[in-house]
């Protein structure tokens, strides 16, 4: 079973990582200022992430294949790893849409 692991970093932001049943990051967040906006923002993962319309696909300039997921509002509500290939990007929102609706919550 998944869980996001919800952290302060060395520079005082709260953020989130949503790891697979693995251990594997699958999705990580933005830095937010308060531990309530990155509460909301692990409850707005929960509620997009198993609508495909909410992820976008990208390439970098070292041609990885990544995503970014969106809440309604078009705002990125998460980003993934850099991938080798589309197949594995494809693999790694799949993992995001099984994961997230259920993932318990954990401070690390």
């Amino acid at each position: 079973m998944g869980k996001f692991e919800v952290y302060k970093n060395k520079s005082g932001e709260f953020r989130f990582r949503l790891k697979a049943g693995d251990g594997q990051t699958i999705l990580a967040s933005e830095g937010y200022t308060s531990k309530a906006a990155r509460d909301n923002g692990v409850e707005s993962v929960r509620k997009n992430a198993s609508d495909e319309k909410r992820y976008t696909n990208g390439v970098s300039t070292s041609n990885q294949s990544y995503f970014n997921l969106t809440a309604t509002d078009s705002q990125i509500i998460g980003k993934s790893e850099m991938y080798d290939s589309e197949s594995a990007r494809d693999n790694g929102i799949q993992s995001v849409m099984n994961t997230a609706p259920e993932a318990r919550v954990v401070e690390s």
